[in-house]
């Protein structure tokens, strides 16, 4: 198939690996600074996707706790006095900057030295938002890229951890940071993050070779999270909403879908575990499709299929292959 992905640097993009920890100011040289019960190094997670980075990296010399509660949608946190509070006392925070404007907010206030933005320690890019990917070729601009359509401005994709390639980038990124953090445990700390990227290449070996022989590469999901897993694997999302999982999307755009499904041949409409599937199965009942869950791992609750970051990517993988009738 001739496929056509959007794939724009952000302006804001952050820069190399490297770069971004230069920022990061190191905490005292016994790694006591933030520390909590039993010295260990106290570390706030904006959201699930950090946590399971803290976590994994982090493991026995860390007390990690996380501001966005289990089932809860993360792009409508708000902050409680309380989590503010929480996060001024942190030893080191690690959160996605453009995910949530309230963490962003909140950390910029927090006087914490040691943060660490999951957006800087790889590259972004702007996936679109409602318009999807263009299948008719008319809005493409010479030479081949597709047109803003005036969303020059559209802010940058903060997915990242859907892809394993780009989240192992993030995960050696971490991993230099706690190493600075808390230098008595540098070594822990690098062999942690080696096996996590290990299992991350591993992930994405299972992705690539799963999704190599299928009948279509497009798929329709309820809002654009997938940009980066779908541009890693030579396949079209084509979303409901945009960035913003409970936007209502335009008469136009339903058309649209309408008309995608029938020439791409989609099987499939997938709605997530965190946010309402009430347009996602109306689309399916229309255009007679099949739903499915395609899970965007921004929390782990009773509806996710498995218990952890690898295991629900495992369940993705699953349902794609089905969706795309991969053999």
């Amino acid at each position: 198939m001739n496929v056509r992905r959007r794939l724009i640097p952000a302006a804001a993009a952050a820069g190399a690996t490297a770069l971004a920890l230069g920022s990061l100011s190191a905490c005292s040289s016994s790694g006591s600074t933030g520390g909590g019960e039993n010295g260990k190094l106290t570390v706030v997670a904006s959201f699930y996707p950090m946590e399971y980075l803290a976590e994994e990296i982090g493991g026995d010399h860390v007390t990690v706790s996380g501001l966005t509660k289990p089932g809860t949608e993360p792009h409508d946190l708000e902050l409680s006095p309380r989590q503010t509070a929480q996060l001024g006392e942190a030893g080191m925070i690690l959160y996605l900057k453009g995910l949530q404007p309230a963490v962003d907010e909140a950390v910029a206030q927090s006087g914490v030295k040691n943060t660490v933005d999951a957006a800087s320690l790889t590259k972004l890019e702007d996936h679109g938002t409602e318009v999807g990917h263009d299948h008719g070729g008319e809005d493409h601009a010479p030479g081949g890229e597709e047109s803003h359509g005036g969303e020059e401005d559209a802010p940058a994709d903060p997915h990242i951890w859907l892809d394993p390639v780009k989240y192992a980038e993030v995960a050696k990124g971490v991993g230099k940071a706690l190493e600075k953090a808390d230098p008595d445990h540098a070594d822990d700390y690098k062999k942690n993050t080696e096996k996590l990227v290990g299992e991350l290449d591993g992930l994405d070996k299972r992705f690539e070779d799963g999704l190599k022989k299928r009948s279509t590469d497009t798929f329709i999901t309820s809002h654009s999270a997938f940009g980066y897993l779908a541009e890693r694997y030579g396949l079209d999302q084509e979303a409901i909403a945009g960035l913003d999982p409970e936007a209502e999307p335009s008469p136009a755009r339903v058309r649209a879908l309408h008309g995608i499904a029938k020439q791409e041949k989609v099987t499939t409409v997938f709605f997530e575990t965190l946010a309402s599937d009430r347009t996602a199965r109306a689309l399916a009942k229309d255009t007679g499709l099949k739903t499915d869950v395609l899970d965007p791992v921004e929390g782990i609750g009773a509806k996710s299929q498995g218990d952890d970051y690898v295991e629900v990517m495992e369940s993705n993988l699953k349902n794609l292959q089905q969706a795309l009738e991969a053999k």
